[in-house]
């Protein structure tokens, strides 16, 4: 436990960074993810083809080196923001593809006829996709939308190798300063599991409460 007690101030910080990340992040996901996943739907052909080389081109990317071309390629074209704000970007753009994913998996879920309804009603694409398609995706895809959120959670430790804050990156002052590694990384991980479940909660409510009944 004097692992903990000793530096609970140097975890404290690091959970926070960690949580920060995920909580921007995802929000940050969210958004794009369903700005894609529009497009993927769309009836314009254009936008279809955005969706598509987003959603290819992030999914085949490992997260490592697109955390490089976020850190050390936007800053050439005159972009400089905090190292946490270029993590977020990082994180968000890439879980966004598996967002974007998720959401069209559960729009195809929703019987095609109810869109030629909407439309036959004079109803505009917007429309339809807001008000009749996603409401009813939105309840088969809760499940999906949380473990990809948690796993978003779990690869903000890359973050650490950027010079942001964040949960994992306490491993290094505790090994200078002399204590045991297996210990540093328990309370670590204790850290990770702490957020995880609590990502998971929060998804098995909205589940329950909003899912499809089973």
């Amino acid at each position: 436990m004097n692992v903990l007690t000793d530096n609970f101030s140097l975890y404290g910080k690091g959970f926070l960074g960690t949580v920060e990340l995920t909580v921007y992040a995802s929000l940050l996901a969210l958004a794009l993810g369903f700005l894609m996943a529009s497009c993927r739907v769309a009836p314009v052909r254009s936008l279809r083809a955005l969706g598509t080389v987003w959603v290819t081109v992030l999914r085949n990317t490992p997260l490592t080196l697109l955390f490089f071309a976020v850190v050390l390629g936007l800053p050439r074209f005159g972009l400089v923001l905090p190292f946490q704000l270029f993590a977020v970007l990082a994180l968000g753009c890439y879980t966004s593809a598996f967002i974007c994913e998720v959401l069209r998996s559960g729009i195809n879920t929703v019987p095609t006829g109810q869109g030629e309804a909407a439309r036959s009603l004079g109803m505009s694409f917007g429309q339809t996709l807001s008000d009749i398609v996603l409401p009813q995706a939105f309840r088969t895809v809760i499940p999906p939308i949380g473990s990809t959120l948690i796993a978003l959670a779990k690869n903000s430790a890359i973050a650490g190798a950027f010079s942001v804050t964040e949960l994992l990156g306490t491993y290094k002052p505790l090994s200078e300063m002399g204590y045991s590694i297996i210990w540093t990384f328990v309370w670590i991980a204790v850290g990770y599991l702490i957020i995880t479940l609590t990502i998971a909660a929060l998804f098995s409510f909205l589940e329950k409460r909003y899912g499809v009944a089973r």
